[in-house]
């Protein structure tokens, strides 16, 4: 059987609303690399703008968070840009959280069309914590929101008001989703919340990270 292959998608946004520098969220990009390499998964890297990409929430007592940097110390230098892909090429993408994502995950084109398409294909689509916003203008090919009918979880209106950013953000996640006609689950704040609705798997926090990442090695190792 050829080795799967999953995509972790990262922001290039390094500004949170002026208020300090932001970017993606190294856990949720360390902690399901290591569950689907540790499952055979071959993943890649990519960011929307390409080049190196922000990093934000690096913990020096993570040691996930150190293998991950030493394994993409070049790549997240100049990371391919996502436009330049093939979703043909993957079995899952991931898109990684972190604040900077509320600002250009949604209703990118790009975003969009990847996910659809690896979605469709009959791939995996999966977002932690902000990732979710990738999900925002993500419609199957019959205009329909991916979201639609399903049940997720992602950063909740509640954690963002308890960090202090609700009017920082240009949109609440939870809110947004909802509208689109998800069903959002939410966990206590900041405490472990993982959905997998057919083949949407999301994360609401950093430390739904692991487990996401386990979700979808399932998902692929089937």
């Amino acid at each position: 059987m050829p080795q799967k292959k999953a995509l972790l998608v990262l922001t290039s946004h390094d500004d949170l609303g002026g208020v300090r520098k932001t970017g993606f969220y190294l856990g949720e990009a360390a902690h399901p690399w290591k569950e689907l390499t540790d499952a055979g998964v071959h993943v890649d890297i990519a960011s929307i703008a390409g080049g190196a990409a922000p990093v934000d929430g690096r913990k020096d007592d993570d040691p996930i968070q150190t293998e991950f940097l030493a394994a993409f110390a070049d790549e997240l230098q100049n990371t391919p840009k996502l436009g330049d892909l093939s979703a043909s090429d993957y079995d899952a993408v991931v898109f990684v959280g972190g604040h900077g994502t509320m600002w250009d995950f949604p209703n990118n084109d790009t975003v969009a069309s990847l996910g659809r398409d690896i979605y469709e294909n009959g791939g995996v689509v999966a977002a932690v914590c902000h990732g979710p916003a990738a999900l925002v203008g993500m419609t199957l090919s019959d205009g329909t929101p991916l979201v639609q009918g399903k049940t997720l979880a992602a950063f909740t209106d509640a954690e963002e008001e308890a960090v202090g950013l609700t009017d920082v953000v240009p949109f609440l996640l939870q809110t947004e989703l909802e509208k689109l006609g998800a069903t959002h689950t939410s966990a206590e704040n900041f405490t472990e919340n993982v959905e997998v609705s057919e083949r949407l798997v999301t994360g609401q926090n950093p430390a739904s990270a692991r487990r996401l990442g386990a979700e979808i090695a399932k998902l692929l190792t089937v």
